[in-house]
């Protein structure tokens, strides 16, 4: 039960990744009417009996990147303890400022409960935001077609 619930997250995750990589910008000097935002999907493994901890400190996270203006979507998803967050900014700039705020405020108190896994980063992440995800090792998908409404 619990190996179907996760596929069929796994697939709505990916079909949701592919529909937003389907809307991000197209790389320098295409065609496009799209914007210049980045999206992601992270994996990660919550630690056994972390799940109070884990929802007191995401409720604290929602709520400080709610008050961030380029933060676009900030969504958590949850089969067991698998968790997904579902981001998205509208600069790499909001990026930094984010990430900024994230490692001020929680990276310490996230990380010790959370193991990241798999991390895909679609849209055109400059060299400031690569260097800044580093340490989470994520894939990266340039913009190819598309637009963003």
């Amino acid at each position: 039960m619990i190996d179907k619930s996760l596929k069929i997250i796994s697939t709505f995750l990916s079909a949701a990744a592919l529909s937003f990589a389907l809307v991000l910008p197209t790389a320098a000097g295409a065609e496009s009417t799209s914007k210049d935002d980045i999206f992601w999907v992270l994996e990660l493994e919550l630690a056994e009996g972390a799940d109070e901890t884990f929802d007191s400190l995401i409720a604290e996270m929602v709520a400080s990147t709610e008050e961030e203006k380029g933060a676009l979507t900030y969504e958590t998803y949850r089969d067991g303890n698998k968790v997904y967050f579902l981001e998205r900014y509208d600069t790499n700039e909001d990026v930094i400022i984010h990430l900024g705020n994230f490692g001020s405020k929680f990276a310490e108190r996230f990380l010790a409960i959370l193991t990241p896994g798999s991390f895909k980063v679609y849209g055109p992440a400059d060299e400031a935001v690569r260097e800044a995800l580093a340490g989470f090792n994520p894939e990266y998908y340039d913009p190819h077609k598309g637009f963003a409404r």
